[in-house]
């Protein structure tokens, strides 16, 4: 057993930038010879990875572990909370599908989890020098102070020193970090060592007098001043400033991927972000479907719900439109069951509806079941034609993570899985149309394979007449 030292990010809000400063602290304690993991005992996101062992847990905790040069470890993020409406979420304790509750019933119910997260935290304290925890929003959440076990009550069960950031970003930084202190106990706010100030633009002199006075004011020391900088980094949830950056219109091929309600693991995206000639769009709440040469349905935590959305708001419509004009639609996971001709939930997994017609794009059904499916897959691209066929025979690797199996009612697979954990099977999985033009997959992580996304867009290159890409930086 280690005697591991631990250390912890709080912030005095969502999305100030703690789970880049855990990273960037992981990296520094990695680099400097500590066997280094990160810790966040509770994560609220739809953005979930699957480990080599099947366990589902948050991508921000995924790339924290990459840090420190880690495999994922369902044990840096005992608890995630995956939203399926506005009251209720998912929650998933050790990797694995624990429950559904509403907000009320799980704050009622934290302080059973309190054991479990403890046992996991002196679990991976045990088997590392040093673990850096993160915090989850603010620690200032008064209301939310009973039985907390993700800020303040977690930095007392590790008996940890805290680091506290504010984003200067979002103007009010002097005023977030002394109120935040203020609002805290006596005994948590001893606990805060040092102020991090994230997202700062400008010359730092300037900001000089402002460090002296909350020094001053607080007794607690400016530890960094965090220069703005737009990172290329997995984002953990829904509050990611990259659906609202506006990138050059004149960027060659145009892809866009509908921004569901319920929209989960949106990083499968990611990899367009780093093409040149791509513009990646993200078709939020009231906007329309443009014109792009592929459109993405991604994947969602309640299907059901976020296909009445589309058919409400007319982008159904708007699909097939554009499907007819010749152009590709691809749907992952949720997004594929929505293409598909009808979606069942007879043990009301989802919702109360227990059939509701899909878009009917392809010859597919879904039902969902009372078991999630949660394995990493290696795969290999099989049912492409027409323009794509020379995409078949591609390895594919990523994971699953669904309630829903689909029977594919004509055609043939869109891949053929060869490994699920390791282990050998002989799985079909997704759908192709007849033409080519509509795929759909339960596969997430399909474009983070170099050579598929590679071969992908060079046939929509060859089609706009423009210079096709050997490498192009994925």
């Amino acid at each position: 057993m280690k005697a591991s030292k631990r250390i912890m990010v709080q912030g005095t809000g969502s999305s100030v930038g703690k789970s880049i400063i855990t990273a960037g602290l992981c990296r520094l304690f990695y680099k400097a010879g500590y066997d280094t993991a990160p810790f966040k005992s509770q994560n609220m996101a739809l953005n979930s990875f699957i480990t080599e062992d099947g366990g589902e847990m948050g991508r921000a905790q995924v790339v924290q572990a990459e840090a420190c040069n880690k495999k994922p470890d369902v044990r840096m993020n005992p608890i995630l909370l995956k939203p399926t409406t506005d009251r209720k979420a998912q929650v998933i304790l050790n990797g694995k599908v624990f429950d559904q509750m509403d907000a009320v019933g799980y704050h009622a119910y934290k302080a059973h989890l309190k054991e479990a997260v403890q046992t996991t935290f002196d679990s991976l304290v045990a088997d590392h020098d040093v673990v850096v925890i993160e915090g989850a929003g603010s620690p200032a959440e008064i209301n939310l102070r009973e039985n907390d076990l993700v800020n303040m009550g977690m930095a007392e069960m590790a008996d940890s020193p805290v680091l506290l950031v504010g984003d200067i970003d979002k103007g009010g930084v002097f005023a977030s970090l002394y109120g935040t202190m203020k609002l805290l106990e006596p005994s948590e706010q001893a606990r805060i060592k040092g102020f991090i100030i994230n997202k700062f633009r400008g010359d730092v002199e300037i900001l000089k007098p402002g460090l002296d006075m909350i020094e001053e004011l607080t007794g607690v020391p400016v530890l960094g001043v965090v220069p703005y900088t737009v990172l290329k980094i997995e984002d953990e949830d829904s509050l990611s400033e990259r659906f609202k950056r506006e990138r050059d219109i004149q960027q060659k091929i145009q892809i866009e991927v509908l921004y569901l309600p319920h929209v989960s693991n949106f990083t499968d995206f990611d990899i367009f972000e780093l093409q040149p000639d791509v513009h990646l769009r993200y078709v939020m709440r009231g906007d329309s479907i443009g014109d792009p040469d592929v459109l993405i349905i991604p994947g969602s935590k309640n299907t059901i719900e976020d296909l009445m959305y589309l058919k409400n708001a007319g982008l159904d419509e708007q699909i097939i439109r554009l499907y007819r004009k010749g152009k590709r639609v691809v749907g992952i996971c949720g997004g594929y069951q929505i293409l598909g001709k009808t979606i069942k939930d007879p043990h009301a997994t989802e919702s109360a509806i227990e059939q509701i017609n899909g878009l009917g794009l392809l010859d597919v059904e879904t039902i969902f079941e009372t078991v999630k499916t949660t394995t990493q897959v290696e795969a290999v691209t099989n049912g492409f034609n027409g323009e794509l066929k020379e995409l078949n025979g591609q390895p594919i690797k990523g994971y699953e993570i669904h309630m829903g199996q689909s029977t594919r009612l004509s055609g043939e697979p869109l891949t053929k899985i060869h490994s699920r954990l390791g282990t050998a099977v002989d799985v079909e999985d997704g759908a192709i149309s007849e033409d080519g033009k509509i795929f759909g997959t339960y596969i997430h992580g399909i474009f983070d394979t170099q050579a598929f996304t590679e071969q992908f867009l060079n046939v929509i290159r060859r089609e706009k007449g423009i210079e096709e890409s050997e490498a192009s930086g994925l």
